[in-house]
């Protein structure tokens, strides 16, 4: 009875010392092979000598065809059509149709840095109870800064996506599992 006790007592200590994770639960899976692509404005994104370069990843519709478009913080953009692959996989793409991928010029992460970041600003959801609208998107600027359409709020990519100008009770940019193979290779994107 006794040795019952200490497991018990052993096993709440544990649970409750656990630390949050920084990864967000909710849903997001993206795979993408870029040795088969070779997109330009991903690979961007995806190679370590280039830290502070940004791609946003998103999906669009148009005629019938399915494309994944890709932007990074410098101006560069590309579209490439998904294939029966693809279409096969069950892309949920972050809150609202976006993520951004990158390497961050602060390398205290796993991974080397490598992050994913949801497109949408987290504080604007949680303030207004709104799980998507397109008008909490967050744009990237080329000096690393993400910066949401409805708010104005400052997000720091190269720095965990720490907000720059928040309030009491504002959050950080919501973080997913990153990997990456390199530019002319795997990318995985997913909830922790």
């Amino acid at each position: 009875m006794k040795h019952c006790s200490i497991l018990v007592l052993a096993l709440i200590f544990f649970v409750s010392c656990e630390a949050e994770s920084e990864y967000s639960a909710l849903p997001c899976y993206f795979a993408y092979q870029n040795s088969f692509y070779l997109d330009e404005t991903l690979s961007t994104a995806m190679n370590k000598d280039s830290r502070g370069v940004f791609c946003q990843i998103s999906e669009s519709f148009s005629g019938g065809v399915t494309y994944l478009n890709f932007k990074n913080n410098y101006g560069l953009s590309s579209q490439k059509k998904e294939t029966a692959l693809e279409q096969g996989t069950a892309y949920v793409i972050g809150r609202n149709n976006g993520i951004i991928v990158g390497f961050q010029t602060m390398n205290d992460m796993p991974r080397d840095g490598f992050v994913a970041y949801d497109l949408q600003c987290p504080n604007c959801v949680r303030r207004h109870t709104s799980y998507i609208n397109p008008n909490y998107r967050l744009e990237m600027q080329s000096s690393g800064i993400a910066i949401c359409t409805k708010c104005g709020k400052h997000y720091d990519m190269n720095n965990r996506g720490v907000i720059q100008d928040g309030e009491e009770g504002d959050v950080n940019l919501t973080q997913y599992v990153a990997t990456t193979t390199g530019p002319q290779g795997y990318l995985l994107v997913r909830n922790q």
